[in-house]
């Protein structure tokens, strides 16, 4: 609902070099919702950060805050705070000063400053490393203390520019449950870079898919998922099979040589589209009763599934399934209507979208 948005960028538009970074990108965040920016590098992600962080300005449009037009106002009298892939922690002050430099610069008094910095500590669970040196702390401790130093100023808004980049794999996904248990213990708005996908499913309320400086989608992770716009998305977010095929009604679609019932309609008839559907949602039938058939090429066991790739002709499929079939048998390939989902070829996309609906 409108009274919830927080931050609205109108039309922003940002050059550099005579290369566009952003091309008129329009969206809102909402007051305590965690908004991932996803992308592959260079899709305008960090500048997008940036520039409502005030570390930028865009060549055009407008960063509107609660209401206020922020433009034009410097990074340190906005009500939001940054943390960095590079922690920026000042290696001369231990944990518990490190935390507490934002409040001595606001002239807080002493007894305050040791509450909030307690409470920062017990919530980030580093509490009793208050007088450690940063530089004895690991990488997720360095990274839970950079996030302490920009909470304990009370943002309306946490920029998180791909903070867990640096870790390991087990921490990364540790700290990804607790960054989402933070914003929601605190009930800041957080917004969040980063160029995983996993990432993105994980923690956020709501993801913004970018390439080239646009926005291509827009929404909860279960409808990108599900309901990907576009090839390009279908592919970033998750693993999909993606072929080529023609809307012959409404219902009913024609590809890798088969007709398959859908639940997509709208798209006219005789009409060229692409089909995706994801390796999880093919079912491994007998021959005779599979839509399309073929052989499996390659097992490879990935721990909670195994991965077969299926030669099905003029068309190869990427499975996954919980019971596996040795390579070269013979195998039909079966899909259920609900689980194809149809989409305008990408050529005829406007992949901007005016905001979030």
């Amino acid at each position: 609902m409108e009274e919830q948005r927080l931050i609205t960028l109108e039309d922003i538009y940002k050059q550099y070099d005579g290369t566009t970074v952003l091309d008129h990108i329009n969206l809102y965040i909402r007051k305590k919702e965690f908004v991932t920016l996803l992308g592959p590098s260079g899709c305008g992600k960090t500048t997008t950060l940036r520039i409502i962080g005030g570390f930028e300005t865009a060549d055009s449009g407008r960063v509107i805050f609660d209401g206020q037009d922020i433009s034009g106002i410097p990074p340190y009298k906005r009500r939001v705070n940054t943390v960095f892939q590079k922690y920026a922690l000042f290696p001369h002050l231990n944990v518990r000063d490190n935390i507490a430099f934002g409040l001595k610069l606001k002239k807080m008094s002493k007894a305050e400053i040791d509450r909030k910095v307690d409470y920062m500590l017990d919530l980030v669970n580093l509490k009793g490393y208050g007088k450690r040196g940063v530089d004895s702390l690991s990488g997720g401790q360095q990274q839970r203390i950079a996030i302490a130093r920009a909470l304990v100023n009370e943002p309306e808004v946490l920029l998180l520019d791909e903070p867990l980049g640096a870790l390991d794999l087990k921490l990364r996904k540790e700290m990804q449950l607790e960054l989402k248990a933070m914003q929601q213990r605190l009930g800041i708005t957080f917004l969040y870079v980063t160029h995983d996908q996993e990432e993105a499913l994980t923690m956020s309320d709501t993801i913004v898919v970018m390439q080239g400086g646009r926005i291509l989608q827009i929404g909860t992770p279960k409808s990108i998922y599900d309901e990907p716009k576009n090839a390009f998305v279908a592919n970033f977010i998750g693993e999909s099979n993606i072929f080529p095929g023609t809307m012959i009604r409404d219902e009913l679609v024609h590809f890798c040589g088969a007709d398959f019932p859908c639940v997509d309609s709208g798209f006219g008839e005789d009409h060229p589209v692409d089909v995706v559907i994801r390796p999880e949602d093919i079912l491994l039938v007998g021959e005779d009763v599979g839509q399309v058939t073929g052989t499996i090429k390659s097992v490879l066991f990935k721990g909670v599934h195994y991965e077969m790739i299926i030669d099905a002709g003029h068309s190869i499929w990427k499975v996954h399934s919980t019971t596996m079939q040795p390579e070269g048998s013979r195998v039909g390939l079966a899909v259920v209507p609900f689980n194809i989902h149809i989409m305008h070829r990408m050529e005829e996309e406007k992949p901007q979208e005016e905001a979030k609906k």
